[in-house]
C-alpha cells in the first residue's frame, strides 16, 4: 500500500486531561490491544510528579484515566517504560530515583525504588527481554540493571563515556545493544562482546561521522531493527542503519551508518521521532507541530524520507513526546505536550 498516494489526515480521537504540569513521556502498554482483547492501555508522566494509567473502552472506545501513581516520586516524572510482559512499568524522576510499579489488575504498587544516579534521571528503557533495565541522568552516566529474582534489582554497569547530561536511553529491539544521545551531541552504542555483560562503547555517532550538530534528543528503531532514527535541537531527523544479519550472527560488532537526513520540515528543536510497526516515522517538536513521514522507495541514491503529513498546532506548546501504539491496523498515535494535554491521534483517508 503506497502511503503517498492516499489522502491522509491526523485525526484527534480524544484530549486525555488530568495532568496538571507538562506531560513529559507517554508509553503503551505491549500486550494491551483491541486486536488481542485487551483495552489498550498508555501510561503518561508529568511535572507534577505522577504518572497517568489511562485505559480505552472496548464498548465506546473513550478513554478514562484507570489510576494516578503518585506519592513516590518527590519531583518531575520524565520517562515511564513498560516491560515486554506489560507486567512492570519503570519510571524516571528527577528526584534521582527510578521507580517500578508492578500492576495487580485494578492497582499498581511500587515494589521497588533504583537509586545511584547523582541527579535527575531522564529516560528509562527495558530490553527485548526484561532482563536488563537501563537508565540515564544528568549525571552524564548511563546505568545497566540487571533485573533478579524477587524483585530485585542490581547495578550491572555505569558506563560514563558521555561529557554532558545523557537524555535518552533505547536498547534495540531484537538484541542487547544499548543505545545513548546526550547533550553533548552524540550518540553512543554499547555493547558486550560475550555474555558476562562487561558493556563497553562501540560506536559514536557525532558530527564528524554525519551525525547532529547539537542535543539528540531521542532515538527509535523501525520493527526489524535494520534502521533507527534520531531527533535533534538541530531540527533535523536523521536515518541510521545496519547490516542486521550479520549483527545478530553475534560475531562481531557491525557500524551504524547514515542513511539520509530529513531537515526543512520543523522550525524549532525536535524532542521525539517514533517509528511505527508500519514504517511510518512520526516526529514532535518545539513548534507545537506533529510530521509524519514514509520511506520513499524510489530514490536511487539510498533510502530518502517524504513528508506524508504534518499537523501544525496539534497541541498549544512544545510537543515532548509522540508514540505509536502496538496494535496492527488502528495506528493511534499518542502525543504529549507541555500544554498538560496527552492526545490520541489516528491516521484517517480524509473524508
Amino acid at each position: 500500500m503506497d502511503l503517498m498516494e492516499k489522502n491522509l489526515e491526523l485525526v484527534e480521537i480524544q484530549k486525555l486531561e488530568g495532568h496538571t504540569d507538562r506531560v513529559w513521556s507517554v508509553a503503551w502498554n505491549p500486550v494491551s490491544s483491541h486486536a488481542d482483547g485487551v483495552s489498550p492501555v498508555l501510561a503518561s508522566c508529568s511535572g507534577d510528579n505522577t504518572v497517568r494509567i489511562w485505559e480505552q473502552s472496548s464498548l465506546s472506545r473513550s478513554w478514562t484515566c484507570k489510576t494516578v501513581l503518585e506519592e513516590t516520586h518527590t519531583r518531575t516524572v520524565r520517562s515511564c517504560a513498560w516491560s515486554p510482559s506489560g507486567e512492570l512499568l519503570a519510571t524516571a524522576s528527577f528526584d534521582g530515583t527510578t521507580g517500578i510499579w508492578k500492576n495487580y489488575g485494578s492497582d499498581f504498587e511500587c515494589i521497588a525504588t533504583l537509586e545511584g544516579h547523582e541527579n535527575e534521571v531522564k529516560s528509562v528503557s527495558w530490553n527485548a527481554s526484561g532482563s536488563y533495565l537501563a537508565t540515564c541522568s544528568r549525571d552524564k552516566s548511563v546505568w545497566i540493571w540487571e533485573v533478579l529474582e524477587g524483585n530485585e534489582y542490581e547495578c550491572a554497569a555505569v558506563l560514563s563515556e558521555h561529557t554532558q547530561d545523557v537524555k535518552m536511553v533505547q536498547w534495540h529491539p531484537t538484541m542487547d545493544v544499548l543505545f545513548s544521545c546526550s547533550y553533548d551531541d552524540t550518540i553512543k552504542v554499547w555493547w558486550s562482546q560475550d555474555d558476562d555483560g562487561e558493556f563497553e562503547c562501540v560506536q559514536t555517532l557525532g558530527e564528524s561521522n554525519n551525525g547532529h550538530s547539537s542535543t539528540v534528543w531521542a532515538i527509535s528503531f523501525n520493527a526489524t531493527g535494520d534502521k533507527m532514527v534520531t531527533c535533534s535541537d538541530d531540527r533535523t531527523l536523521k536515518i541510521w542503519g545496519t547490516d542486521i544479519a550479520r549483527m545478530q550472527s553475534g560475531e562481531e560488532y557491525v557500524p551504524w551508518t547514515h542513511l539520509c537526513t530529513l531537515s526543512g520540515y520543523h522550525d524549532r528543536t525536535i524532542y521525539s521521532a517514533h517509528w511505527s510497526r508500519d514504517d511510518i516515522i512520526a516526529s514532535g517538536a518545539g513548534d507545537d507541530a506533529i510530521r509524519l513521514f514514509v520511506d520513499s522507495h524510489d530514490s536511487v541514491d539510498g533510502p530518502s524520507y517524504n513528508l506524508l503529513l504534518k499537523k501544525n498546532k496539534a497541541h498549544d506548546n512544545d510537543v515532548n513526546c509522540v508514540q505509536w501504539s502496538r496494535g496492527e491496523g488502528d495506528r493511534l498515535l499518542a502525543s504529549a505536550s507541555d500544554d498538560g494535554m496527552v492526545k490520541i491521534w489516528q491516521v484517517a483517508t480524509k473524508p
